[in-house]
């Protein structure tokens, strides 16, 4: 949830139970080629422009972006522990300047998995006046849902095949 306006910090979070294996799930997050598959910022801009660089997954691999609603911007997998956790660090550059870190954590849950999407940063000067008029959690907190449902389809898709 959002830290209060005058909090140095911020923290947006959502997570959903998938009904696969982390291992089914696991390389739809660290490969950034996967995420035009359920990422719903892939599908805000039908003709962004995507950079890969760095090695195809895991630690290392980088994403850049440029689209006209998209924004700017770059991710780099900065942690990758196969089947349990991806730590992005994620810098926007357009419309505005952020700094601020991805985590996806995979936990058991039941006969499925826990995924949860957390985005976590300094909330700067200008976080903080924007903070005023809307809240980071409701901004993208609902696309969170969206990627994670999105997610969940896919994965739950893949796994059913897979055992089928």
């Amino acid at each position: 949830m959002a830290g209060p306006i005058n909090s140095d910090t911020f923290r947006v979070e959502r997570s959903i139970v998938i009904d696969a294996p982390a291992q089914a799930i696991f390389p739809q997050i660290d490969d950034f080629r996967a995420w035009a598959a359920w990422s719903p910022y892939e599908k805000m801009d039908a003709n962004l422009g995507k950079t890969y660089s760095g090695p195809a997954r895991g630690k290392g691999a980088a994403y850049a972006w440029v689209g006209r609603k998209a924004g700017s911007g770059r991710m780099e997998i900065v942690q990758s522990d196969a089947p349990s956790k991806v730590v992005i660090q994620l810098d926007f550059s357009k419309p505005f300047t952020a700094h601020n870190t991805a985590e996806f954590t995979l936990a058991p849950q039941g006969s499925g998995t826990k995924v949860t999407w957390a985005m976590f940063g300094p909330n700067t000067l200008m976080s903080k006046v924007m903070g005023l008029f809307f809240s980071m959690d409701k901004l993208v907190g609902p696309q969170f849902d969206e990627g994670l449902t999105s997610l969940k389809r896919l994965a739950e898709q893949k796994a059913g095949a897979v055992s089928a």
